[in-house]
């Protein structure tokens, strides 16, 4: 019996799960992670990106340069009046142009408070749900892209009250620049082992390709600092 319980415990000790690092948060955290690919979204990047933005387009294909994952966003902008601009960003999963249930990722709402003053803020959705962005300060002194300075302007005419969506051909086209951008800022998208870069689709490491891309044991290859189990010599000891 003896021999027997020393043999499980160094089984044990062996094959035991070791927990996983996590930790708490508040709903305002920077960083947001999703709860199955593990790709991240910078809000304050996502915020700088929208105020320096000359337009719809141009928000779309920063936002997508700041954004790591596979997937492409679509942005939606409504100028719900003269003062209140709501944008929307979100996987168009099936293409047609148009946010359907679980697709949305946030929701920016800006609005113009004063003569030179406004307001605006972020809220998540999707896996990102628990994120929501401070109120922040805009004002017509700031270094603005045309998206937002225009409205501070006298006279001024809401552009969007027709909605601007993605259209689905634009997708394609966001994603070869997403690319060429990463290829060009390698630091900001680190690469596997195999130099697949992360995130763009196609043959890319990903949450899909990551438990293949890092088999093996080899110091070179794949193995990512992953030691090979060692053989266990079972000693047989007498009672």
């Amino acid at each position: 019996m003896k021999s027997r319980s020393i043999f499980l415990a160094v089984m044990f000790a062996f094959t035991a799960p070791v927990a996983a690092c996590g930790g708490g948060g508040d709903g305002n955290d920077r960083w947001v992670t999703t709860e199955n690919t593990n790709v991240d979204i910078d809000w304050d990047q996502v915020a700088e990106a929208y105020k320096k933005a000359e337009g719809p387009e141009d928000f779309e294909q920063k936002v997508n340069e700041i954004y790591s994952g596979d997937e492409v966003i679509s942005v939606d902008v409504h100028d719900k009046d003269e003062k209140t601009q709501e944008v929307t960003g979100f996987f168009d999963k099936n293409t047609n142009g148009t946010i359907d249930e679980g697709e949305k990722i946030f929701v920016i709402n800006r609005e113009i408070t004063g003569e030179e003053t406004g307001q605006m803020h972020i809220q998540g959705y999707g896996h990102y749900a628990h994120y929501r962005s401070p109120m922040w300060d805009i004002a017509g002194g700031m270094v603005l892209g045309s998206m937002i300075s225009r409205a501070f302007m006298p006279g001024y005419t809401p552009v969007y009250t027709t909605r601007y969506v993605t259209s689905p051909t634009r997708v394609s086209s966001l994603a070869t620049h997403r690319n060429s951008y990463r290829a060009a800022n390698p630091s900001k998208f680190p690469k596997s082992q195999s130099g697949r870069s992360y995130g763009s689709k196609g043959g890319s490491f990903s949450s899909r390709s990551s438990s293949r891309s890092f088999g093996g044991g080899s110091r070179s290859g794949g193995g990512f600092g992953v030691t090979p189990p060692r053989k266990l010599r079972v000693v047989r000891l007498t009672a």
